[in-house]
């Protein structure tokens, strides 16, 4: 990995061995989306790309080099070259990349190749890397069946999903468990974030499975949170056949109690130590507030007022098991009848029903070749 130009039909093994990036872009640019393994360590700061632009559009071009010249020189420029050179030596195999492959990855190279270091460049940047990964996304979607894993709330359907090895978990790459409940106490990835973790997973998963062509995935609504699955990989999944897991009510809300109280309360804690229980309340709450007008004001009132009474006999007593008054009501008078009305609706897409370790093992089986 030395001192060459690396263009699309290189990019696959550039994903395939987690190979570092150094992104030249901006702050804004890279918050927006880069790719993982990426050290952003712009050319250009906000304020002087703002800068550049400004004189780009009323001086034009060769003004705006002389001003990103004039912007970038002296200890500054020695001091981001150092911060370059560090990157490139302790990360061996760093590639560059800008926005478009133009003027500053080119740049930034030049300036680290003068150091003794060389390190290669993205052909194209980060809208090469980019329109590869996207590409990459909707040719899984065409070259590869799915079966999505479906059932009530609460049965499990991700633990499953990890469990098979010819699988995406959709929510992973979201950070989002994809309902009215699912917030997490980290923020949710950009929507460009997120489809770039998903397309080197499915790199990887399809490379290390060459004789597997079907992909199971989680029964997931278009948007898991703020994040929408892609359109040709969601309209794939529309299509798809659906393995429904069964589990009854009872432990279904003994998984709820785990998942969404006992572990979230630890989560918020171990983020914001005393007032852990005060963000976990607000984060029930907010959850409860996004489905009220499906719930209906008298619903919602009353689920409300079981939230409430269980908060608060847990705070006193540490006791978690009051949770389920209102745990079982939104299950049975919510979550349940919708989850009936779509399964009503595609009951001719499953092929598939079973408890957990019935699916999972019917799952497991799927690809392997007949005996």
């Amino acid at each position: 990995m030395s001192d060459y130009l690396v263009s699309a039909d290189q990019f696959h093994n550039l994903f395939m061995h987690d190979i570092p990036f150094l992104d030249v872009r901006s702050e804004d640019e890279f918050a927006k989306g880069s790719l993982p393994n990426s050290f952003n360590l712009p050319i250009l700061n906000n304020h002087e790309r703002h800068l550049v632009g400004i004189c780009y559009k009323q001086k034009g071009q060769q003004a705006a080099i002389q001003l990103g010249h004039k912007l970038v020189c002296g200890e500054l420029k020695r001091s981001r070259i150092q911060h370059w050179r560090n990157v490139v030596a302790n990360n061996p195999g760093t590639h560059i990349f800008c926005w478009r492959g133009g003027m500053r990855s080119h740049l930034a190279r030049q300036w680290i190749n003068e150091t003794g270091i060389a390190a290669p460049l993205i052909v194209g940047g980060y809208k090469a890397l980019r329109r590869y990964l996207m590409q990459t996304i909707d040719e899984t979607a065409i070259n590869l069946s799915m079966i999505r894993i479906g059932g009530k709330t609460g049965v499990a359907k991700t633990l499953l999903i990890n469990e098979i090895t010819s699988s995406i978990d959709l929510e992973k790459h979201a950070m989002h468990r994809g309902s009215s409940f699912g917030d997490t106490v980290n923020q949710q990835p950009t929507q460009s974030n997120f489809e770039h973790t998903l397309a080197i997973d499915l790199l990887r998963m399809t490379y290390a499975q060459l004789n597997k062509n079907t992909l199971f995935v989680e029964d997931e609504s278009r948007n898991i949170g703020t994040i929408a699955i892609p359109e040709t990989f969601f309209q794939t999944m529309r299509r798809s056949p659906l393995a429904l897991v069964e589990m009854p009510l009872e432990s279904r809300i003994q998984r709820i109690l785990q998942e969404y109280i006992t572990d979230m309360l630890t989560a918020f804690r171990m983020k914001y130590t005393e007032l852990g229980f005060e963000y976990f309340s607000a984060y029930l709450y907010n959850s409860l507030f996004r489905i009220q007008k499906r719930l209906g004001l008298e619903r919602y009132k009353y689920t409300h007022d079981l939230m409430t009474k269980a908060l608060k006999t847990q705070s006193n007593t540490g006791n978690i098991y009051c949770h389920e008054a209102w745990i079982t009501h939104l299950l049975t008078e919510y979550y349940d009848p919708m989850y009936a009305y779509q399964i009503m609706k595609n009951n001719e897409s499953v092929i598939y029903r079973g408890n957990y370790q019935e699916v999972l093992e019917w799952a497991s089986n799927f690809n392997e070749p007949m005996r």
